[in-house]
């Protein structure tokens, strides 16, 4: 199957980059090159961009896609908690703009085997990077069933949780859970009927919860985002897009702090802390998808775009 990946915001993340063209960017969440591309057409012969994936296929993709650029573009495979030691490989210090499209692309959505989604029957993989041994079928069948609560409580933010993970046990005590198939089944007899019927698809987050556990998603976001606002050069910007609510106020948070980072009491009448500001949030309030793309990209129903510029 051909990578293809809507890129969601994706005019609103070229804007809020304000490229310069000389300038060297990071694309953390390359995916099919769709931000990487846009980047590209608006640099000179001495910008460049570094994108970075750990998903082969997306990198084989945006290889293709961004083939005309030629020395602008620089593809890495690994994952954007590294990018501060990847970039210094490159012998690379300082960067004027870094854009994260955070979550599950399409093309890992529909591509059944991959074993991302709840509508298609497939070994229960979810694997950002095939690299990595674990899957998503270690977590269903080894967890217990207080971490499955845990996992589905948390990241699902789903109120059945707790039957949820019940059932689930229940079932791998039978036989082993091996694909989606099984585990939607599984979920769908642990939500009531009357809640099926209008809160969407039952399983999808279970799902999303078990994506984000076993990728690390939320642990790799939370403990990048301060490395990668010290990699900005001053005026440099930090673009990322968030899906899920607790990756939004991970981001929010951050930049927050990295404004403000005063740990004085606010009594004090001056600051004696010496943490002294990295920059300043541009979006006070995210960015959202205008409903022209909201009907032609079903992904952006829950996108949000914050920006954030180096002092």
């Amino acid at each position: 199957m051909e990578f293809e990946h809507k890129s969601v915001l994706l005019y609103e993340t070229i804007d809020g980059l304000h490229i310069k063209p000389d300038g060297i960017y990071v694309d953390g969440t390359l995916g099919g090159g769709g931000h990487s591309y846009e980047v590209c057409k608006r640099l000179s012969t001495k910008g460049s961009i570094v994108g970075i994936d750990q998903d082969a296929a997306a990198i084989e993709a945006a290889g293709n896609r961004l083939k005309d650029f030629g020395e602008k573009v620089t593809i890495v495979r690994s994952n954007y908690c590294d990018m501060k030691s990847r970039l210094r490989e490159l012998g690379i210090d300082k960067v004027d703009g870094i854009i994260l499209d955070l979550g599950v692309s399409s093309y890992q959505l529909d591509t059944a085997e991959r074993g991302f989604s709840y509508r298609e029957d497939a070994p229960l993989d979810m694997r950002m990077d095939t690299r990595q041994k674990m899957t998503a079928r270690d977590i269903v069948n080894d967890y217990s069933e207080m971490d499955l609560y845990r996992v589905i409580r948390d990241y699902g933010e789903d109120k059945f949780a707790k039957n949820i993970a019940k059932h689930i046990v229940a079932a791998r005590g039978k036989e082993p859970i091996e694909t989606t198939g099984q585990l939607t089944d599984i979920i769908r007899q642990a939500i009531p009927m009357k809640y099926q019927k209008k809160s969407g698809h039952p399983a999808k987050r279970t799902f999303q919860a078990i994506r984000i556990e076993l990728n690390r998603e939320l642990e790799v976001l939370r403990d990048s985002l301060d490395d990668m606002i010290e990699l900005l050069n001053p005026g440099g910007r930090l673009c990322i897009i968030t899906f899920h609510s607790l990756e939004d106020r991970i981001v929010k948070s951050a930049f927050k702090k990295n404004e403000n980072p005063c740990t004085c009491p606010p009594d004090f009448p001056v600051c004696v802390c010496g943490k002294v500001s990295k920059g300043s949030i541009v979006t006070r309030k995210p960015i959202l998808p205008s409903e022209e793309e909201l009907e032609y990209n079903s992904r952006s129903k829950s996108a949000k775009l914050r920006i954030f510029e180096r002092r």
